[in-house]
């Protein structure tokens, strides 16, 4: 994946606007979801974004989200398909 202009493996979606409920960072083995509760950002941002630098691709984050939020990139419905570029775009800035 290192490389790949757009490495994205898992996106979270719309549902998590305003929602950011943080079981997807409890169950992450790498950390790759932020801004995570604590962090700086946490207040000001609209939801969460998965880091696609980070993401191994595990999949544990996906049913741990409460409001469904979380797909693999080749499963994010045709409505949401912008919020793959808009979570990498969020960890270029």
């Amino acid at each position: 994946r290192k490389g790949d202009p757009f490495p994205m493996t898992y996106v979270i979606t719309s549902p998590c606007v305003t929602v950011k409920d943080g079981s997807c960072v409890d169950v992450c083995p790498v950390d790759c979801i932020h801004p995570a509760t604590g962090e700086p950002e946490f207040e000001a941002a609209e939801m969460l974004y998965i880091n696609p630098e980070e993401c191994i691709d595990c999949g544990a984050c996906e049913p741990a989200c409460p409001v469904n939020a979380i797909f693999e990139e080749s499963a994010v419905p045709a409505d949401e398909k912008k919020y793959i570029q808009i979570n990498a775009d969020y960890f270029k800035r």
